[in-house]
């Protein structure tokens, strides 16, 4: 099992690109299951998640061709099975992205519960709930989810909470039914957005992707197309704040200053400079020490969840005392136990930390629990003094893209090594 071996090397400085946003790519490649015809994704990152999509793709027997880097054609008409099975959605939560597409589509669909999953925490029953609305014929028997419906009828549907994959579930299996579908308290996320635009290239007809009301009136059926999918900002934060808790200098390029304003504003309160144009943002500190800033998450347009442990991570070593709520998921600060680790100064009470800045981090062996906390942990590490040993790394392959080698195009002492047995 590999881990990351980093030492802290003072700022980091220099200029890399963004890649294209994981969470954008996961259901737009899902949503080549509802044409007979070739979806041609471009921009889409070398991650373990793509690679679990493109698997449990290549099993239903669509045909996935690479024409070049980044690049996929995914083509569903020689599609053999509906089943989604459990080697593989085990590993990716994402994968009951499948599940609306298929059942619009292909009248029917077997896909296997999340792991971890008893419809309770991060649940799928808004997903359900959406699906029966809409006419599907639900049952849950032996750890799977088997809908069927001869054509999907046009619902109005409102989500009790807000819900991305939901949102992008019940949006994908609208497009091809009878009538008109209304959704709801839907979520607003760039990446709902760019999976509008991508079905809306393919034929669909919708409108209102961004607000909290998408309207869908459902087709006959799709077509070819060709999609781009739009810039990580998840990633691109991370990169951000990896120049911010160095006190360096990063620019990012290839990505959208739209898609992070939320973020941006919490690096302006903590001191940093900031520069943005069409396609790029710098972050510069000038060598300062960052101020401690207050985190509340929330759904976009608010500041997201999958950047929380990162922020939580560049307060651990700013000046002053700062107040973390996390509002979105329950467990989501397992990364803060890991960061007492390296001397950091955080205390839970339910969903909120409270951290007490500290002038420096101290290097010790840490472990990654989940993505965006594997994240945190790489940037603890690059402003602590000493060498960090990260353990678990493979979480960080699911959702960032050749991170040690973007890293140390910006000056970090970060090496990939295998752990002995």
């Amino acid at each position: 099992m590999d881990k990351f071996v980093i030492a802290g090397n003072g700022p980091l400085s220099g200029v890399i690109e963004a890649s294209g946003a994981k969470n954008a790519a996961l259901p737009i490649l899902c949503a080549s299951l509802l044409s007979d015809e070739p979806l041609h994704v471009t921009n889409v990152p070398k991650l373990w998640d793509i690679n679990t999509t493109r698997k449990l793709l290549l099993q239903m027997g669509c045909t996935v061709e690479e024409p070049a880097a980044h690049e996929l054609v995914v083509n569903a008409r020689s599609i053999t099975t509906c089943v989604a099975p459990y080697e593989l959605v085990r590993t990716m939560r994402a994968s009951i992205l499948v599940l609306g597409p298929l059942v619009a589509a292909r009248g029917e669909a077997h896909v296997s519960l999340p792991g971890g999953c008893a419809i309770g925490a991060r649940p799928v029953d808004l997903h359900l709930m959406g699906l029966e609305a809409m006419g599907a014929e639900i049952k849950l028997e032996g750890g799977f989810i088997h809908a069927k419906a001869k054509r999907l009828k046009g619902a109005r549907i409102v989500f009790d909470t807000v819900t991305v994959t939901g949102t992008e579930n019940l949006m994908m299996a609208a497009v091809l039914a009878e009538g008109e579908t209304v959704l709801e308290n839907a979520a607003r996320e760039p990446e709902v957005v760019d999976l509008a635009r991508c079905l809306r290239a393919m034929g669909a007809r919708l409108s209102g992707e961004g607000t909290t009301t998408i309207r869908v009136q459902g087709v006959d059926k799709l077509h070819a197309a060709t999609h781009r999918v739009l810039p990580d900002r998840i990633e691109t934060g991370t990169y951000l704040l990896a120049g911010a808790i160095t006190r360096g200098r990063v620019r990012i390029e290839k990505t959208d200053p739209s898609l992070l304003d939320a973020v941006l504003v919490k690096l302006q309160q903590a001191g940093a400079k900031l520069a943005t144009g069409v396609d790029f943002i710098e972050v510069d500190m000038q060598n300062k020490r960052p101020l401690a800033v207050n985190i509340h998450t929330m759904p976009h347009p608010g500041f997201p969840t999958d950047m929380q442990a990162q922020m939580m991570a560049l307060n651990c070593v700013s000046e002053g005392v700062s107040v973390v709520k996390e509002t979105i998921f329950e467990n989501r600060f397992m990364h803060a136990l890991e960061l007492q680790r390296l001397g950091a100064e955080i205390r839970i009470e339910g969903n909120t930390a409270v951290v007490t800045g500290k002038e420096r981090l101290q290097a010790a062996p840490i472990m990654a629990t989940d993505l965006r906390a594997s994240a945190s942990l790489v940037l603890a590490a690059l402003a602590a003094e000493g060498e960090t040993f990260i353990d678990r790394i493979y979480h960080m392959d699911r959702g960032y893209e050749n991170i040690e080698g973007k890293l140390a195009a910006l000056g970090a002492k970060i090496k990939r090594v295998n752990k002995l047995i």
